[in-house]
Parts: C-alpha cells; structure tokens; sequence
C-alpha cells in the first residue's frame, strides 16, 4: 500500500469518526458556570429556548418550595437545575456514544434528549411539588395534576410563542419525529410491554431512561438534583454520580436494550438511594418545613378565588400564557395585593403567621406499625394503591386512639392535627435494585440482576416507612397545653 493511500484510509477513519462524534464546534457552545457542574457548555439550540420567558420563569421557582425557610441556604431554583440536567444528559449520551459506537446515536438524538432534559421541569408550578401534590388535589375535587404533562404543555407553548420551529429545523431537527420524541423523553416513555413510542424505534429504547427512568428510577434528573439539594442543604451527598455516569452500558434485555452498570457500582446505586431518603428524611419532610407547606397551601386555597375576579388561580392550569406569569412570588401578590381585597383577609392571616414563625406546635412523630395494616385492612381497600391504603388506614385507627387518649387528659381534639408521611429509597415496596441490570468485566453484553446479599449482607430488610405526626393547632397556644399533649403522645 503506497503512502498516499495510506493518508487516504486514515482521512477517511477520521471523517467517519468526526461524522459519529457529538461533539460541536466549539465556536457556537455557549459556556455556563455552574457551581456543582463547573462550567458546562451548552448547544446554541437549547440557549434560544433558555431565553424564552416560559424557560425564565423557572428562575422564580425554587427548586425545594418553602424549604429554605428552615434552611436558609435552599434558595436554588428550578433554573439552574434544568440547566444541569441537560448537562448532564448531555455527558451521559457521549459516554455511551464513545465506548459503544455501534448504538449510532445521531447528533439529532443528542439534541432532543438534552432539549428534554432542558424542559423536563417547566411544568411545576409555585413551591414545586406542593403546588401539584397538595394544592390542585384539594381544589379540582381530588384531580391529580402531574407536571410532566404540565411541562409538555409548556414546551409546546414556548415552541409557538417564540418560534422555536425554525430553529429547530436549522439545526438539523425533524419537526414531527424529534417533536414527539422530546415530548415522550419528558413524560418519561413507557416501562413495559409492546413497544409503543412514536418518536423512536424500539432500538434506541435506551434513550428514554437518561432522562427520567421509568425502569429502576437511575437517572440524570436524580443525580444532579441530588448533588445540588446537597449541596445548597449543607447536607453531605453519599454517592458519586459520575462513578455511575462512567461505568454506564448498554445491553440487550429481554430483546430491548438498556442502559446497565458495572458490578463493581451496585454500591453506588445503594448510596444514591440513601442519599434520596437522608434528603426527605432531614430537609424535604422536615417537621416544620412540613407543616409550612400545610399553611402555605391553604392560603393558596382561601385565596384561590379571591386573588383575581375573573379567574381563580387553579385555572392557569388551563393556559399555559396565564401559567407563564405563576411563579413563587404568588405569595406576595397575596400578601401584598395592589388594591385593597378584604376577601383575601384569612390567606394573609395564614401567611403572616408562616413569615412570624406563628405555626402549630410540633407534639410528636412515631414510626407505624406494618402489622397493623394486615390486621385490619378490608377487601374495600385492596384495590386501592398501597400508599393511599396506608394513609387511610392508618389516620382512621390513630385518631381513634388519640381522641380517647385528649379525653382522658381533658384536651380537645380539634386543636390537634394527625398527618401521615411515606417516606423512602424509591417507589413504594420495592428493593432499590430490583429491576436495575448490571454487567461484568469480563463479559460487556451480557446483562444480569444482582441480588441484595450479593452487594451486602448489610442491607436494610425494607426500604420505605411510614410516620404519624401530630401538630398543636389551638388559636391561643398554650406552653403547658403543649407539654400535656407531648405527654400524651409519649404515653400513647
């Protein structure tokens, strides 16, 4: 072979090379200092959607709702961790991209799945979770509201309202595949069964667990909200995402591919599920921050319908361009409000008493019972999802029990307030590597389940739990009335 034609093959390598990269030029990136990330560059694509006002809103939401008035440092937003969730993503894809060349990600596939990773969490709405998990539940009859369609509801208003078609196009995006397919990555694809996502074929079923995972729940969205909570908390963070980010594979699974991990991390994957239930446990369903949440909704619902009058504030839910302008400061439009609005009165009692630190009194929390549940759980309740069972089950039979234990001690009911929390390292029940698949070094395709005494014989039997809490809720607090009650739950 001559030497020309030697420069020739080598041209040609690294052309093919250049063509299966998903690296940019380095001319258009734009750089973002990031303080868990460092700095991280992101695509002139997703540059022009951050500076859409639907993305800036999130800015003024904060990533752990009221929180941060009982850790003052948890002021982050839901902005910034965004931000590196698509970085994330983004880093996550190019490994693979490097150690398995044969999945052919395409520069397209890059794109949308960073674009969604971008905008997974558009949809929430004022204090994050409490908005959909406490407030719309109480005021649209028990309806359920998930952000994740919220936020696909706002993608596709963003899209509209600031021409972000031709955009996409320019960059190399087709409008009707890779539009569904950013949708599907946002409201998180599907688990099981017959393969039924219109965005991408069942080859490149992988690309819906970067995201968010609806598989085993590893996904980028935990690992950077992890590190970032931890961060802003104060809270040491068990667990290195980068080490799991590093040792990800794809393998085939039942004739579907996913992404796997090394053996060697199944103690990482343990950690990162701790780290999950240490941040609920310590900060997320903190005592006080609990049951600041349960004031702040019920303002929002006493003001629901007085803030404005023509509309209440849960109908934004039905306007994305109405719920563009609903962010965190909807509790100084309350408190605050142009124009006198007596009909706002209760709401801002109630919120003048979260600002003066005017809440109910912490009495107790105990850790329930499992056995209980068995004993008096009725065939009216088996249909019902565990969680909702427990709640039920258990606040009926604790009130019980406390009402007769007030009236021994002469104390009234009503002053008291029962609440049930679940808490744990995932979705209810369920061992935290159950249905994750892991690989060896010795054989880089084939996929195989762990079993807990194969990591530790150190692990915990279970994995979730359940806590009743009772708060003192009396117009006139007493401190010796408090103390009895405190003494009661004791005895109790």
């Amino acid at each position: 072979m001559s030497a020309f034609e030697g420069a020739t093959d080598v041209s040609k390598i690294a052309e093919e090379l250049q063509k299966n990269s998903l690296d940019f030029s380095k001319d258009i990136m734009k750089i973002f200092n990031d303080p868990v990330h460092g700095n991280i560059e992101l695509h002139p694509l997703l540059v022009k959607m951050i500076d859409t006002p639907q993305f800036q809103r999130l800015r003024y939401i904060k990533q752990l709702g009221t929180k941060h008035l009982v850790y003052p440092g948890a002021t982050h937003t839901r902005f910034e961790h965004s931000l590196g969730v698509a970085h994330l993503a983004g880093c996550l894809l190019k490994t693979l991209n490097e150690n398995q060349p044969e999945l052919n990600i395409k520069k397209k596939d890059f794109l949308c799945v960073q674009i969604a990773a971008l905008c997974h969490d558009m949809g929430h709405g004022p204090f994050s979770h409490l908005f959909d998990g406490m407030f719309i539940p109480k005021v649209r009859s028990g309806a359920r509201m998930k952000h994740e369609q919220a936020s696909v509801d706002m993608f596709r208003c963003m899209k509209r309202r600031n021409g972000l078609d031709k955009e996409m196009k320019f960059y190399g995006l087709d409008l009707q595949k890779d539009i569904k397919f950013i949708e599907e990555l946002i409201l998180k694809g599907q688990k099981d069964g017959k393969w039924s996502m219109k965005g991408r074929t069942e080859d490149k079923s992988f690309l819906y667990e970067i995201v968010a995972n609806k598989v085993n729940g590893i996904d980028v969205d935990k690992w950077d909200y992890l590190a970032r909570d931890c961060y802003y908390l104060g809270i040491p963070c068990g667990f290195d995402s980068q080490r799991l980010l590093k040792s990800a594979r794809v393998c085939e699974v039942n004739r579907r591919k996913h992404i796997c991990f090394r053996d060697k991390v199944a103690d990482n994957i343990y950690g990162m599920f701790h780290t999950r239930y240490t941040l609920h446990r310590q900060a997320l369903q903190h005592k006080i921050g609990y049951i600041i949440d349960v004031k702040i909704n019920d303002a929002l619902v006493k003001a629901n319908d007085k803030l404005s009058p023509d509309r209440k504030i849960s109908d934004a839910v039905d306007d994305m361009l109405e719920y563009t302008k609903l962010t965190d400061h909807i509790s100084d439009q309350i408190l605050n409000p142009p124009d006198s609005n007596p009909g706002l009165a209760e709401a801002q009692r109630i919120l003048q008493g979260v600002v003066n630190r005017r809440l109910p009194k912490f009495v107790g929390e105990a850790r329930l019972n499992e056995d209980k549940l068995k004993e008096i759980q009725n065939d009216s309740l088996k249909a019902k999802p565990v969680k909702a069972v427990k709640i039920e089950v258990y606040k009926k039979l604790l009130k019980g029990l406390w009402d007769d234990m007030l009236l021994e001690n002469k104390l009234k009911a009503t002053d008291f307030e029962i609440y049930v929390l679940e808490m744990g390292f995932g979705e209810v029940g369920k061992e935290p590597i159950d249905n994750v698949h892991f690989y060896s070094k010795s054989d880089l395709k084939t996929a195989f389940k762990m079993k807990k005494y194969q990591v530790s014989s150190l692990k915990p039997e279970k994995y979730h739990e359940f806590l009743v809490r009772v708060y003192y809720n009396p117009e006139d607090q007493e401190h010796q009335v408090q103390q009895k009650a405190q003494k009661c739950f004791h005895d109790w």
